[in-house]
């Protein structure tokens, strides 16, 4: 199934829903080192044809003493940050958010500041020309009184000038809140002004913006590839390093060898199978007869597929007896497996039969939710699809390997208690009639 893949260079949107992140960065690393191979042969090729002649060389261009040096982090490697995927960082949606919203408050601000500059003007215009006026009339006034009169007048003045002033100051206080509920007004406005001019602004980018924001993505992208490739390399070490200590994968494989070698010890199923319904064969079957589609078309050709291919290998059952084993399950969705590992601890796993790939799918219960792997049988094999590099005879190998250690470095899964069926008949009964 992954060769398939790597061959296309294309994966089916249905299949890649299906897979766990892990998985997705592990498939994508993968087909990115096909497309590095591809070049490089390519570029052999082309080396080869201009040595003999068949092409004409290369014009290298002049050098150029420009150059361009990277920052480098801490650990000797190229600094790289991702606006909003660094620790800490807000999503980019939420900052560009907020800097329209703070784009839409400093203007409202600096048009709210103009008009209280306007306002203040005519305040203090208003009232010192009224002042002014008052006070004419109180020397016209003063000029008509005799000498004793002065300090009354006075008086009066004071308490005009002081009623003046507590008008003056009522009049800023409603100046202030008009100001106020303008500035928070236009905000508004010009917020969603900004906002649509944003929107109108993205959909009307220029081709040579967009060339240059896919190209700084892409090396981000490079960066994170890289990182993810390594920690991949490592956990590939660790398990082959694993598998060779304690020979887990040659010991399964002679096992399983040696039971295909005995068909007269499986006439019978356990009593856990359908009564009646004849043992499983142990002979691969006629290719004349059965050639299994590229993939999965129906439920009816996935049975036949269990029935044709499986079968012979063992699969679902436990080792070394005629029982199924308790983890294996039919073909039922997603949602019918997690609904069974609804209530179970974290570490619960089933086996269920895949309607996207040949192969199974490991649903597997978390403290909080699930996790779905992809198990490859389309080969001589079993393995997960991305995840696992350890290949292995039987279904069986794969969950009992898989019993001591963990299946990613970076989710530390382990499979501990098996989930049984719940219903009767059980989900499988039509992949043994």
């Amino acid at each position: 199934m992954l060769q398939q893949i790597l061959h296309d260079m294309y994966i089916d949107p249905e299949l890649l829903a299906e897979l766990s992140d892990v998985q997705k960065h592990i498939l994508f690393y993968k087909m990115r080192e096909e497309q590095l191979r591809r070049w490089r042969e390519r570029e052999a090729w082309d080396a080869l044809a201009q040595a003999e002649g068949l092409r004409p060389l290369k014009v290298k261009r002049a050098a150029s003493n420009k150059h361009i040096q990277w920052l480098l982090g801490a650990d000797g490697e190229v600094w790289v940050w991702v606006m909003g995927e660094g620790p800490g960082d807000k999503p980019y949606e939420e900052i560009s958010e907020e800097l329209i919203a703070e784009r839409a408050r400093l203007q409202a601000q600096r048009e709210a500041e103009e008009l209280w500059r306007q306002k203040e003007a005519e305040i203090t215009k208003k009232f010192r020309d009224a002042l002014a006026n008052e006070k004419a009339r109180i020397l016209a006034e003063k000029w008509k009184v005799e000498m004793e009169d002065r300090k009354a007048a006075k008086i009066l003045e004071e308490r005009i000038h002081e009623e003046f002033k507590r008008k003056e100051e009522e009049e800023r206080r409603r100046g202030e809140e008009q100001i106020r509920l303008q500035e928070e007004q236009r905000a508004k406005e010009l917020y969603w002004t900004l906002k649509q001019a944003q929107l109108h602004c993205q959909a009307s980018e220029t081709e040579e913006r967009e060339w240059e924001e896919q190209l700084r993505r892409s090396k981000a992208a490079d960066e994170e590839r890289s990182r993810r490739a390594q920690r991949a390399r490592d956990e590939y070490r660790r398990h082959s390093l694993r598998a060779i200590q304690k020979g887990t994968v040659a010991g399964l494989s002679t096992m399983f060898q040696e039971l295909g070698q005995n068909p007269e010890q499986e006439a019978r199923l356990h009593h856990r199978l359908p009564s009646g319904s004849p043992p499983p064969p142990l002979t691969r079957p006629d290719s004349r007869t059965w050639e299994r589609p590229l993939r999965p078309l129906s439920r009816e050709i996935i049975v036949r597929w269990f029935k044709e291919e499986q079968l012979p290998r063992r699969a679902g059952f436990e080792r070394n007896t005629k029982s199924i084993a308790p983890w294996f399950h039919g073909i039922i969705s997603r949602e019918s497996a997690e609904d069974l590992l609804e209530n179970m601890t974290e570490g619960a796993f089933l086996v269920r039969v895949s309607e996207k790939i040949w192969g199974y799918t490991l649903s597997y219960r978390l403290q909080r939710g699930f996790k779905h792997f992809l198990v490859d049988a389309s080969g001589d094999f079993y393995s997960f699809l991305g995840v696992d590099p350890n290949r292995h005879a039987t279904l069986t190998d794969l969950i009992d390997f898989h019993k001591e250690e963990i299946i990613t470095v970076s989710g530390g899964e382990l499979l501990q208690e098996p989930c049984g069926q719940r219903d009767s008949p059980p989900d499988y009964h039509l992949l043994f009639e």
